[in-house]
């Protein structure tokens, strides 16, 4: 049981701590204000509870698929919300205008929705074996131990990324960003294809060498969606994903760039 709950808080966890750390660092890179995390993190904390307590009747609604529906839904708008915060981003560092109250709605959206989706995973696995008392002890130091994990990995990749240049973060960040919501697109599509909305299939099987359930896989599902045996639909979605965030980024860093030679002659 110890080690069953260090493998699965880490695999629930690292996927929200590494949203937080990329957006934290980007923000602070920028300097923009980090006052809207606090209140992200508690919406995201009681969202939890609350849609964990809510499950049962969650999943037996729409015909027996509301908890695959729903899950979908969650993925799709933290990927929208992240590609409204990252293209925002990128123009800030070129044009250093442009901030406005959406920005800050949709980064503190992002991470409650991952907060609410990872948190209830863990507040589901933790009711159902409290009753045990035999499992009690293994059940809760493993998910201290694997709450400390994810945290500290969180702490790591946040200062890592504050290790480069402004630009270079910004870059990685992006990057980073782009991989992780094109994950949960992933993820959201083995939903809706879990709830018979998307056809089934198999692309390819890499479970032979780096199987789901070790712990290379489950670092590699928190951190990109990672799937060892995915549908053709989830991949097509995938690259869609990731395209669109590229090509948004692009566009966007050039639009920048732009006005920021506009204002300099302005200012000349």
């Amino acid at each position: 049981m110890l080690l069953t709950s260090v493998v699965i808080i880490i695999r629930e966890v690292l996927e929200a701590a590494l949203l937080v750390s990329i957006l934290l660092s980007m923000c602070r890179q920028l300097g923009i204000s980090q006052t809207w995390f606090k209140w992200a993190v508690l919406a995201g904390l009681l969202g939890s509870v609350l849609y964990g307590q809510q499950m049962g009747s969650i999943s037996s609604a729409l015909g027996g698929v509301g908890q695959e529906l729903s899950d979908a839904g969650i993925q799709i708008l933290i990927y929208l919300c992240l590609l409204y915060s990252c293209q925002k981003l990128v123009f800030y560092f070129k044009h250093r205008q442009g901030l406005n109250r959406l920005l800050f709605i949709a980064m503190a959206a992002a991470i409650a929705l991952a907060v609410i989706r990872e948190g209830s995973e863990i507040y589901i696995y933790l009711s159902a074996f409290q009753g045990r008392e035999e499992s009690r002890l293994g059940l809760y130091s493993g998910s201290v131990i694997g709450l400390g994990i994810g945290f500290s990995f969180c702490a790591l990749f946040y200062y890592w990324l504050l290790s480069f240049s402004p630009r270079r973060a910004l870059f990685f960040g992006s990057v980073l960003l782009s991989l992780v919501a094109a994950g949960m697109i992933l993820q959201g599509g083995k939903m809706l294809i879990q709830a018979d909305y998307l056809p089934d299939g198999q692309a390819w099987d890499t479970s032979g060498f780096l199987p789901e359930d070790g712990l290379p896989g489950q670092l590699l599902y928190a951190m990109v969606g990672y799937e060892a045996t995915p549908a053709p639909a989830q991949v097509a979605m995938y690259i869609l994903a990731i395209a669109i965030m590229l090509i948004t980024l692009t566009l966007r860093y050039k639009a920048g760039a732009r006005a920021e030679m506009q204002w300099r002659r302005d200012e000349m």
